[in-house]
């Protein structure tokens, strides 16, 4: 399983449960790395997305203890049940999406993240852990900077050294 995410110079991931910043290149990663495989993502995230509709071309996993079931989505109400349906789908196949209490749960799960990193600072009120400070990860691939919309991005990847199984 890997998380995917972008995050300012402060780790900053969100801002009033939506994104921080409008990147065309880390929207155009994001499309092409997800489409075709499992998003899991926390009920706010779900809510985020326009109509509050999951992501198309994909399986949709959304832990939402109190939601209703749904034809578009699947909906599972515990951590148990998130792993139960997880361990259905290719491990190099599922990505956590958000939000930020998603990525605190399941970061030691996960044996890569992939994070856009933005050269700014975006007001997050959302945070995700500063990966450059955790000892069981490592920075393996750091792209050269690159210019989208305004902002300077690099794309990167962590390797967890020390991956929990589900």
């Amino acid at each position: 399983m890997k998380a995917i995410l972008h995050a300012d110079k402060n780790w900053g991931i969100g801002k009033s449960n939506g994104l921080m910043f409008s990147i065309p290149a880390d929207m155009k990663f994001f499309r092409e790395t997800t489409t075709g495989n499992v998003v899991v993502m926390g009920s706010n995230t779900l809510k985020s997305f326009p109509g509050g509709n999951p992501l198309k071309n994909r399986t949709n996993i959304v832990l939402y203890p109190d939601g209703e079931e749904r034809g578009d989505c699947i909906i599972v109400r515990s951590l148990e049940e998130l792993f139960s349906e997880i361990k259905k789908y290719d491990n190099d196949g599922v990505y956590v999406i958000g939000g930020a209490m998603m990525y605190k749960t399941l970061l030691p799960y996960c044996d890569e993240v992939l994070v856009t990193k933005v050269d700014a600072v975006g007001g997050a009120d959302a945070f995700f852990e500063n990966l450059d400070l955790n000892p069981d990860f490592t920075l393996v691939y750091e792209s050269e900077p690159v210019e989208t919309n305004g902002y300077t991005v690099r794309f990167t990847t962590y390797k967890n050294l020390n991956v929990k199984s589900i």
